[in-house]
C-alpha cells in the first residue's frame, strides 16, 4: 500500500512498485488507508507512507498497518524530516525512514533489504531442528533477529542524539575555548 497525499507522488510509487511486478493499492490519506487496512485481513505486507497527512497521519497508519499484520514492513516518507520524528518512527515499528525528495533507487535499496531479510526468517522456518545462523534452533533464530534488530535501533537512535549534541557543542562559541 503507498499513502500519499500528492497525488502525483503517490502515483509515481504505485507505477514504480506495479513494474516490479507488485500489487499496489494508493490511499490518499491516513484516514482511508487505516480504514483499507482495517479491512484487509492483513494482507499488506508493505506499507509506504507520508508522514504528514491529512485524516491521520503515517504514525497511526502505521499503527494500523502493524496492528493489521504484525509481520508488515513499513517504511515512513516524509518532505519535514527531523530527527525526533525519525526516532519515533523506529521506536513504534517502521522498517525505515527516507525523506523527501528521495530516488527509486533509495526505494529499491529498502526493497531489497525486506527481502533479503525476508528469506532470512523464511529460511529460518523451513529448517527445523537446524541452527539458525544465531546458534539458535530455527523456530528461536526469528524472534532473536527481531530483538537485534530493536537493539540496534535503540543504539542508532542514542548515536543520532550523540551526534546532534555534538554538532550543537562545536558550534557553541565556548567550543574554541
Amino acid at each position: 500500500m503507498v499513502v500519499d497525499d500528492d497525488e502525483a507522488i503517490r502515483e509515481l510509487i504505485v507505477s514504480y512498485f506495479n513494474g516490479l511486478g507488485m500489487l499496489v493499492t494508493g490511499a490518499q490519506d491516513g484516514r482511508a488507508a487505516i480504514a483499507t487496512l482495517q479491512r484487509s485481513s492483513g494482507r499488506f505486507g508493505l506499507v509506504v507512507t507520508d508522514l504528514n497527512l491529512p485524516g491521520a497521519d503515517g504514525f497511526a497508519v502505521l499503527q494500523a498497518a502493524r496492528h493489521a499484520n504484525p509481520h508488515c514492513y513499513v517504511v515512513i516518507v516524509t518532505g519535514y524530516a527531523s530527527l525526533d520524528s525519525a526516532i519515533h518512527a523506529v521506536r513504534v515499528g517502521a522498517y525505515d525512514y527516507l525523506t523527501k525528495p528521495f530516488s527509486m533507487g533509495q526505494l529499491d535499496v529498502v526493497l531489497a533489504r525486506i527481502t533479503d531479510r525476508m528469506s532470512l526468517l523464511r529460511g529460518n522456518r523451513e529448517r527445523p531442528g537446524v541452527k539458525g545462523q544465531l546458534g539458535l534452533p530455527a523456530a528461536d533464530a526469528g524472534a532473536e533477529l527481531a530483538a537485534i534488530d530493536e537493539r540496534l535501533a535503540r543504539l542508532e537512535a542514542a548515536i543520532a542524539r550523540i551526534e546532534s549534541k555534538l554538532e550543537i557543542v562545536a558550534g557553541s562559541p565556548f567550543a574554541r575555548l
